[in-house]
């Protein structure tokens, strides 16, 4: 099939399919990290964050069993390979919670509104995009390459995991599993999800689809001609590299950020139909689009800082037990706790 497809196209395609399951769970299993959130902070319920959790244990047990079986060398992803700077990620990681918050939605979440009709999602994820290109490779790129020069991995065990096999001396894919399993307990420990079977399938369904995204990318990297990065779903700098592929796709071949976002789109075309949910939408306030683009702008510069979004750090990072993972996440929260009390509250002292 490569053969007749090519690399890039099938790549692409792996990105797509995957990339609907997404689309599909944000829009019939409401997954969603600014809901689970707002939820968590303001709603008094766990379980939207607790789906979040789960799909974090499926995929870490997805992926290091893939590595067992030989179908995915975990150190060629982007997350093991460079340096960890804790820094960038709590920098990051509070500028994309902050920039999500005002925006309303982080980028897959903008992606998945996107397919339900909204154009003031159209809107963030175009500003996000553009935002996250300018700190990745426009003007910022040289502060950034400054502030925070990105360097391989050498010397050190490159991930959690990797850690603490060489301190066990336990084989690397069993020790991965057992954690991922671990979390997937932790999360399943509330009666308020093991009670709701449908959150707990749509949780499941993003787990395997970051390791579908490994899967595929991987096989695609190994037995095609073409050199491929092995990278699963993310939704930050990869909206850019989508925006410049719709732009240039003459001179440019399509990629798995590409079939990604188009994915993620077209599945949840497809939950807002199946929900009866599809309408279009725009914002009527100025003042309110001005925020959500100001969001987006700090979105799309504090994932280059971070090297992923709520879902390239929350699940892909996560699914290879990277160093960055947990820092980045809690520092998103962090965040969009920061972002919702300034919207909700307006940083009133209390009486």
């Amino acid at each position: 099939m490569g053969d007749l497809l090519g690399d890039n196209i099938l790549v692409a395609l792996v990105g797509l399919a995957s990339g609907i399951l997404l689309g599909l769970a944000a829009r019939l299993g409401r997954f969603c990290t600014m809901g689970a959130i707002e939820d968590m902070l303001y709603g008094g319920s766990s379980v939207r964050m607790r789906m979040w959790i789960l799909a974090i244990g499926i995929a870490v047990m997805g992926t290091f069993a893939l590595s067992g079986a030989g179908l995915m060398q975990t150190e060629r992803s982007f997350y093991l390979s460079i340096h960890w700077m804790p820094l960038a990620s709590i920098l990051g990681g509070l500028m994309f919670g902050y920039g999500m918050a005002l925006a309303g939605n982080c980028g897959y979440g903008c992606i998945a509104r996107l397919g339900g009709g909204d154009f003031r999602a159209f809107v963030i994820v175009v500003v996000m995009g553009i935002s996250a290109y300018v700190v990745l490779h426009g003007p910022l790129a040289y502060l950034r390459n400054w502030a925070f020069m990105q360097q391989d991995v050498t010397g050190l065990p490159p991930g959690l995991v990797h850690l603490a096999a060489s301190h066990t001396g336990l084989p690397l894919a069993p020790l991965g599993i057992v954690i991922g399993a671990l979390i997937t307990l932790g999360a399943l420990s509330s009666r308020a999800l093991i009670t709701d079977p449908k959150s707990i399938f749509w949780a499941v369904v993003v787990g395997l689809a970051i390791t579908a995204g490994w899967a595929g990318s991987y096989w695609v990297a190994t037995t095609g001609f073409t050199a491929m990065p092995v990278v699963s779903h993310s939704f930050s700098a990869p909206v850019g590299e989508t925006l410049l592929y719709f732009m240039t796709a003459s001179a440019r071949a399509p990629s798995f950020a590409v079939g990604s976002v188009a994915g993620v789109a077209t599945g949840a075309f497809i939950g807002s139909l199946i929900k009866g949910h599809f309408r279009w939408e725009a914002c009527e306030d100025p003042r309110e689009l001005r925020r959500q683009m100001t969001g987006a702008a700090i979105m799309g510069a504090g994932a280059v800082l971070a090297m992923g979004c709520t879902v390239g750090q929350g699940l892909s990072a996560f699914s290879v037990l990277a160093y960055s993972a947990p820092v980045t996440f809690l520092a998103i929260i962090a965040g969009a706790a920061l972002g919702l009390r300034q919207l909700i509250e307006g940083f009133q002292p209390a009486e």
